[in-house]
């Protein structure tokens, strides 16, 4: 058994100053430590300077074969790494290096910059270049998602989007004169891909890996008092990934101006080893840094207040740790550690039996007697315990994991990172019952952990969607060797103060399942990583094929596996495949590993299209998706009954019972939440995915209702699928299920009983496969224990007439960030959606306002995200709508499609 209590503070601690003429610059200064945003007024465009003869490449790569193939199974095996003949001597890779040194734990391991600059007589990294032609755009900023999609070719699996590629991005940073004695600190929190900065045409730095955030020290290219050029170059590869990447700038980039001593890039972590409803024992320690030639003694205070609900501070504080002082050599590292009980503590926790209460840690550092920094961080506190009877038990009580896998993307968004977009994918995942998140695979933004912080969900936290072993040519294997130490202890160090953060995953179906020792010994190192950074958490790793008696699920705290619970590919249809095939593996790992909890890191990765039903219905609970048995080829569209799984998958239905039979089993993280760009298995011709429960826009499919009913039982509710608009289907049967958190109903067509159902054991719908079809009403009353407890209804729609616009919020900030996602359904004009509605609808806007994107959620669907016009797909569209930047007032949004009538909403773009 696994016993971790945390409380989470995030702390950076200010700069200490060094000599009475830094104190004065300090006292001149509003704030010793500034953390700006540098999100706007960048210049950006593709490819390097015609005619550029310098080798900007971070290191030497593979060629790639003209008939490989994007298309292969996502459970295919993965290979062995290509191998160079010889490494090229021209490369920028020994200049990127030592950018990591700072997470190289052993010194004689860390590097040492060579002499030059290379790439400084690059026109696009002079300050005099005219980049006036360049576009000009703001972070953060994905230079593919605008397209336009490439519909031929054998890229579907990463997304048919223009990713790949070479940008530049050019900023001016004035730098006052004022700031001489400061360090100034270039944060990039994601860069896709093998970033390299230069400042004033000096070569600073970067980093490969596209989700790692990072840092880099700008200072002593710095001209102060004066306008200084800011250059970076990204060169992302075809054939790097498995879904769609994005490409360029697409999260938050700062800059941080501090004192020469100050407290180390994410120096901070807090530990709790008791905590209970009555105290909590606080433990903090800072790892300070100097980057100056004199040693320099520090006093830091905290004080913790509470938060309320909206985040803002309350009341006076309700605990202070006692002062620390340490003396810190000339360029070196101390750690100063502190504790403190803090009594009758409002604990973090899960909604909606938990609440997640947070505080926020204010912290002082002085030097002789003057106060130089002052920093706020928000935190939690709870207790966490993983039991292998019971699952994860957060302060005590047991929380089931009801989890989705998510990538990164934002739909019409692309990789572009914005908080009211991830906020709404949230907020749509809770109302569903959802609450814990699988980070697939890869650092997430740090925006979206302060969502899940404050929102109460779980969080596994991952790292590496491949080790050593390559899933595609050019992907993250091929600086893994050189890298892996870095972003891994920059993941978990950047993370470690979240309380939504329950483990670090270290790594997705990776291949060195296959190597036996070999395969293992690559997970130990990652293991200990981890476990030298954060000792209280749990590691875990995803496991698709590794079985019991291997040696890779020993190394790791927590045993997580993909599909195999349920059993892979165990249809007689599959015999004789060279994929895998694997029995039901539960009990197998519970008889191995008795003292470890399991969880399924990836179940079902069922597919559908959202509002398509195809015939006729199979009349198993799972099958893998066929022509004629849940989907159909020529229309790349799979079955909205929500009976059908990718090979290796399975159906929600075989999930729980599969879930029911195991209650040892801590939960699940369905694969997957949203659809999302790319790997559209099983049509690669498309542009996104079939297996999110909801879809890119946003919109539930029916799965979504089957697991609300599991996922919240004490909600009343009951859904009916398909939709009743069938003029071709009169006297045919067709089949109706209702997804219900009751235990039994009653359906009704045109008022009379179709008869009475109840759930058997492992069973989680209600089928009435021998519906003959008659336009009209179906209803259907829901009981539990024997009394009604929801009712549904679904009606004939008759001929489109009109269009209805809701927004999702009234009222959004003009601050050119927020954002109103605006539905718009198709109706008759009683008002009943038309369920297989394809009209081509145009927006317009009025006001202060700007269309972002446009959606429908379908998959096949190839005009550009930024189209003003969309077709209706089964009856609804989708508008993206911001305000423009300080400009307050309504925003009047309008959709108009032939022969239809014209919807129109209004939202309240507001200053506050």
């Amino acid at each position: 058994m696994v016993l971790i209590r945390r409380l989470s503070i995030l702390l950076a601690l200010p700069a200490l100053v060094l000599t009475s003429s830094m104190l004065r610059a300090a006292a001149g200064t509003t704030s010793p430590r500034e953390r700006l945003s540098i999100n706007d007024g960048w210049h950006f465009t593709h490819d390097d300077p015609p005619g550029l003869t310098r080798n900007l490449s971070y290191d030497v790569r593979p060629a790639l074969e003209e008939t490989r193939r994007d298309d292969g199974p996502a459970d295919a095996k993965p290979q062995e790494a290509a191998r160079l003949a010889a490494a090229a001597k021209d490369v920028l890779k020994p200049w990127i290096l030592p950018t990591g040194n700072a997470f190289i734990r052993d010194p004689k391991r860390r590097h040492v910059r060579p002499a030059g600059d290379p790439g400084s007589d690059v026109a696009y990294v002079q300050a005099g270049f005219d980049d006036s032609t360049w576009k000009s755009v703001d972070l953060p900023h994905d230079w593919a998602i605008a397209g336009p999609f490439i519909p031929d070719g054998n890229i579907g699996g990463m997304g048919r989007l223009p990713s790949w590629g070479i940008g530049w991005y050019r900023r001016k940073l004035d730098i006052p004169a004022a700031d001489a004695g400061r360090r100034i600190v270039l944060e990039i929190d994601g860069a896709m891909s093998y970033a390299t900065v230069w400042l004033n045409g000096r070569l600073v730095g970067g980093w490969p890996y596209g989700y790692t955030s990072w840092q880099i020290d700008l200072t002593p290219h710095v001209a102060f008092g004066s306008v200084n050029q800011l250059a970076i170059r990204l060169d992302n590869p075809p054939a790097s990934a498995r879904w769609y990447p994005g490409g360029g700038l697409y999260r938050n980039v700062w800059l941080t101006k501090t004192q020469p001593v100050h407290v180390a890039q994410w120096g901070t972590f807090v530990t709790t080893p008791q905590v209970s409803p009555d105290a909590a024992t606080v433990q903090l320690e800072v790892t300070l840094a100097n980057t100056s030639p004199t040693a320099a003694a520090a006093r830091v205070t905290t004080e913790i207040f509470a938060l309320g609900d909206g985040g803002q501070r309350t009341g006076s504080a309700v605990a202070r740790l006692a002062p620390a002082e340490a003396t810190i050599p000339a360029d070196d590292r101390v750690v100063v550690r502190g504790s403190v009980v803090l009594r009758d503590p409002k604990l973090w926790g899960p909604p909606p039996a938990q609440q997640p209460h947070r505080y926020v840690a204010i912290t002082h550092v002085a030097l002789a007697g003057q106060v130089v920094d002052t920093y706020e961080t928000r935190f939690g506190i709870r207790g966490l315990r993983f039991d292998p009877e019971h699952g994860v038990l957060v302060n005590g009580e047991r929380i089931p994991l009801r989890g989705v896998n998510q990538h990164h993307d934002l739909g019409a968004l692309g990789a572009a990172f914005n908080t009211r977009a991830a906020e709404r994918q949230l907020e749509i995942l809770r109302d569903m019952g959802c609450n814990a998140i699988r980070i697939s695979h890869n650092p997430p933004a740090p925006e979206l952990l302060e969502l899940t912080d404050r929102m109460g969900f779980l969080v596994i936290d991952e790292s590496f969607d491949v080790w050593e072993r390559k899933k595609t040519p050019l992907d993250h294997h091929l600086f893994y060797p050189d890298w892996h130490e870095q972003d891994m202890r920059a993941l978990v160090r950047r993370d470690r103060n979240h309380p939504s953060v329950i483990m670090w995953s270290i790594g997705n179906e990776v291949g060195e399942q296959y190597t036996d020792t070999a395969g293992a010994a690559v997970a130990q190192v990652l293991h200990d990583i981890v476990r030298e950074e954060d000792p209280t958490r749990p590691t875990t790793t995803a496991m698709n094929w590794a079985k019991p008696d291997m040696p890779l699920p020993a190394v790791v705290d927590v045993i997580g596996l993909n599909y195999q619970g349920e059993g892979i590919r165990q249809d007689p249809e599959f015999e004789g495949t060279d994929r895998i095939r694997t029995p039901p593996q539960y009990p197998a790992f519970r008889a191995r590993f008795p003292e470890k909890m399991i969880f399924s890191s990836e179940t079902a990765s069922a597919a559908s299209s959202r509002g398509v039903y195809l015939f006729p219905v199979d009349p198993k609970m799972s099958a893998p998706i066929r022509d004629g048995r849940g989907g159909d080829s020529t229309i790349r569209q799979v079955s909205a009954y929500e009976l059908h799984a990718v090979d290796f998958g399975s159906s929600a239905d075989k999930v729980f019972a599969a879930l029911d039979r195991h209650p040892y089993v801590a939960g699940e993280f369905v694969w997957n939440g949203f659809d999302y760009l790319g790997e559209p298995t099983p049509y690669y011709e498309s542009r996104s995915s079939y297996t999110g429960i909801i879809d890119l826009a946003g919109f539930p499919k029916d799965r979504f209702y089957l697991y609300q009913a599991r996922w919240r039982p004490d909600l009343p509710m009951a859904h009916i699928l398909p939709h009743w608009t069938w003029p071709e289907r009169v006297g045919q049967v067709t089949p109706v299920h209702v997804f219900t958190s009751g235990d039994e109903a009653e359906l009704f067509l045109n008022g009379r009983s179709l008869g009475r159902k109840a759930k058997g054991e492992f069973e989680y719908r209600l089928r009435w496969d021998d519906v003959v079809y008659q336009p009209g009403r179906l209803e259907v009353v829901a009981y539990r224990a024997g009394r009604e407890w929801a009712r549904a209804t679904m009606r004939t729609a008759g001929e489109a007439a009109a269009l209805e616009a809701i927004p999702d919020r009234a009222t959004i900030r003009a601050d050119g960030r927020d954002l109103a996602f605006v539905t718009v359904r198709v109706t008759d004009q009683d008002g009943v959606t038309a369920p297989r509605a394809a009209h081509r609808i145009t927006f317009s806007v009025d006001g202060p306002g700007e269309i972002v994107a446009t959606d429908n959620g379908d998959s096949t669907d190839m005009d550009s995200f930024t189209s003003p016009t969309r077709r209706a797909f089964s009856g609804l569209c989708l508008v993206i709508v911001r305000a423009r930047v300080g400009q307050p007032g309504a925003v009047t949004v309008t959709a108009r499609a032939d022969g239809l009538r014209p919807a129109t909403t209004t939202i309240s773009a507001s200053q506050d």
